[in-house]
C-alpha cells in the first residue's frame, strides 16, 4: 500500500496537511463530493492540492506531515 502526505491550499488561502493512501478520493472528501474529509476543510472548499509526497509508510506519511 502507497502512503502520501498531502497539502491542500482552501478557498480561503490557508493550508491543510493530511496522510491518505488514495489522493483522488481524498481531495474529493475534502471538497464535499463524496462523504468524509476533514472538519477544518468543509468550510473552506473547494481545495486542491499544492503538494504531494509519497511515504514508504503510513508512520513516514505521519513523520513528514509533522515537519
Amino acid at each position: 500500500m502507497q502512503w502520501y502526505m498531502y497539502v491542500v491550499l482552501c478557498f480561503d488561502n490557508t493550508l491543510y496537511c493530511g496522510i491518505t493512501t488514495n489522493l483522488e478520493k481524498r481531495l474529493k472528501q475534502h471538497n464535499g463530493v463524496i462523504k468524509g474529509g476533514a472538519k477544518y476543510t468543509r468550510g473552506r472548499s473547494p481545495c486542491k492540492y499544492m503538494h504531494k509526497e509519497k511515504a514508504s509508510s503510513r508512520s513516514d506519511a505521519l513523520k513528514k506531515e509533522y515537519k
